[in-house]
């Protein structure tokens, strides 16, 4: 992969011009060393937040994408759980095992004042690796593919014209494989899954990879960062 900080910034000016796979079961440490743990304490959650716009990606363990999320400014919150599948209700244990045709995604709560919903791309592909087919870093299989949701076609001519700029500057070394796809449903994910990167600092998941995943975005975007995140 190519200076990924610099050709997404010199793409953003084209466009403006025109194994997180768990055994599934608490407290069961997957073969990447994530490990899901109940928490005892509930999710703090703004008690209000009809007023922001809403967004949802995939790219891999939502916990990573959760905080990676909750890191920009102009984010309110963002919630993890299941998107892109056609079954109902569906479950950790189900979507982790590759039971089901859902992805593990995050809805993004933002202000459109202070960030975009290009931006929010923006952040999408500079957080994780669209290239590599059903997996993302350590983790492997269909939930944990890369998908760009959209709300109305805006936000699909957004995605589709990142994507091909990106293309066209061989950002890349390989073609992306992001699947864009209208917003069908979302599913919250159980309440231990949210905020667990926060809540959960010495799991050894989080330390090996969330972290340094995190730590990558923050180092490349500091731009967008919450004047509170370092």
């Amino acid at each position: 992969m190519k200076n990924i900080k610099r050709s997404l910034l010199l793409t953003a000016g084209l466009i403006l011009a025109i194994s997180c796979q768990t055994k599934a079961k608490k407290g069961e440490t997957a073969e990447s060393g994530r490990q899901a743990t109940a928490p005892q304490m509930e999710k703090e959650v703004p008690q209000d937040l009809s007023a922001y716009e809403t967004a949802y990606f995939a790219s891999g363990c939502f916990w990573c994408v959760e905080a990676i999320f909750e890191s920009v400014k102009g984010v309110a919150e963002a919630e993890s759980g299941y998107a892109g599948g056609t079954e109902e209700n569906p479950t950790y244990e189900q979507v982790s095992y590759g039971r089901t045709t859902h992805a593990e995604a995050v809805k993004v709560y933002y202000d459109p004042e202070v960030v975009s919903f290009f931006e929010l791309v923006q952040v999408f592909f500079g957080s994780h690796d669209p290239t590599t087919p059903n997996r993302q870093g350590p983790d492997r299989g269909p939930q944990y593919r890369s998908i760009a949701f959209y709300e109305n076609d805006s936000e699909r001519q957004i995605i589709t014209a990142y994507m091909e700029a990106l293309e066209e500057q061989r950002v890349y070394d390989r073609p992306i494989v992001t699947e864009v796809s209208p917003l069908t449903q979302f599913y919250k994910a159980e309440e231990y899954h949210q905020d667990y990167e926060r809540k959960h600092p010495d799991n050894p998941y989080i330390q090996n990879v969330s972290v340094p995943r995190l730590n990558r975005f923050k180092a490349n975007f500091q731009d967008f960062l919450k004047e509170d995140i370092h």
